[in-house]
């Protein structure tokens, strides 16, 4: 069998309702590409239909697809990586199932590789998105570029496209948390991003509520910078400054104008500030003691059920 040129990686989670559309497009592009080829469906812990699709077209692709099914949902980072460890091919894609990003972009990201970049990433030009999404999705990306060093213009957009070395440096990490993208920022000698098209979600809902956006934006900033925790440090530093120059002030009037009654919702609304500053700054520090409480453990960062290889099973 000819080994694969390009490796495609598709993680799901019910995702049956876009999958029809999803493979008739795939694999219409990667044919029509003329390179040998594989496409690699993660399945995490889908509750739905998805399996018994994937499943009934791999029968119909012969050689070109492979299954690895998750026997929980362990998300979509530790789906991608789960591809990551399996593919074979020397140019490695991720895309999401639902459509979002268009598979026609695959040949401009693999000709990227070709042309010697080791990591292409891309911006989503005239997001579908709402809003509020749009808007939050630039703070953060700017705010995340800032705190780690990195320059990327869309975290969120996980069609992408890596040489084979970068691949093989990811797999060699063992951290229990990753942000793909951002790890091979970090050991790219020759990225690039290029922009690709967006389209609406269609089908199904989107598995990225506003809670688990910001927990992913935590993750990525704690797992690669320690400047949260150096402000907390400055912060802490500031407002001990501050609080010793309230309390001279406060002596001085004191002596000055004698006792008073007036100030007091002032000092209660400084307290409830002060509150506010030492509750969100334990909770940054929680954040790095819960990294290390992750790593400590030393739990599997996903489980595989079964992977389906690339022959069809024998009936």
């Amino acid at each position: 069998m000819v080994e694969p040129k390009v490796s495609v990686i598709v993680p799901v989670y019910n995702e049956e309702e876009s999958l029809p559309s999803l493979c008739r497009r795939l694999f219409g592009v990667l044919d029509g590409m003329g390179k040998p080829y594989e496409v690699l469906f993660v399945n995490d812990g889908s509750r739905d239909a998805t399996l018994p699709f994937l499943l009934q077209t791999r029968k119909d692709r012969p050689g070109t697809m492979r299954i690895i099914d998750f026997n929980g949902n362990f998300g979509q980072h530790m789906a991608i990586m789960a591809g990551f460890e399996n593919a074979k091919g020397e140019i490695v894609i991720t895309i999401d199932a639902d459509l979002q990003n268009p598979p026609e972009e695959i040949p401009r990201i693999v000709r990227c590789v070709e042309d010697g970049h080791d990591v292409v990433g891309t911006v989503r030009r005239q997001r579908r998105d709402s809003v509020f999404r749009v808007t939050a999705s630039r703070l953060a990306n700017r705010l995340t570029n800032r705190i780690t060093g990195l320059s990327l213009h869309d975290y969120g957009c996980m069609l992408r496209g890596y040489r084979r070395d970068i691949v093989d440096i990811i797999n060699e990490l063992a951290e229990a948390a990753t942000f793909i993208p951002a790890l091979a920022q970090k050991f790219a000698a020759a990225p690039i991003e290029i922009e690709v098209a967006h389209s609406g979600r269609e089908q199904g809902r989107s598995k990225y509520g506003l809670f688990r956006l910001i927990r992913l934006n935590f993750d990525l900033m704690t797992g690669f910078s320690l400047a949260p925790l150096q402000a907390v440090t400055v912060t802490g530093i500031l407002i001990s400054v501050l609080s010793f120059l309230f309390a001279v002030f406060m002596f001085i009037r004191r002596l000055v104008v004698g006792p008073e009654a007036e100030g007091v919702f002032t000092l209660l609304a400084l307290l409830f500030l002060l509150m506010g500053v030492t509750i969100s700054c334990i909770g940054i520090e929680g954040e790095y003691v819960g990294r290390i409480y992750q790593e400590v453990r030393r739990r599997p960062r996903y489980v595989i059920r079964k992977i389906y290889d690339s022959d069809p099973p024998s009936e």
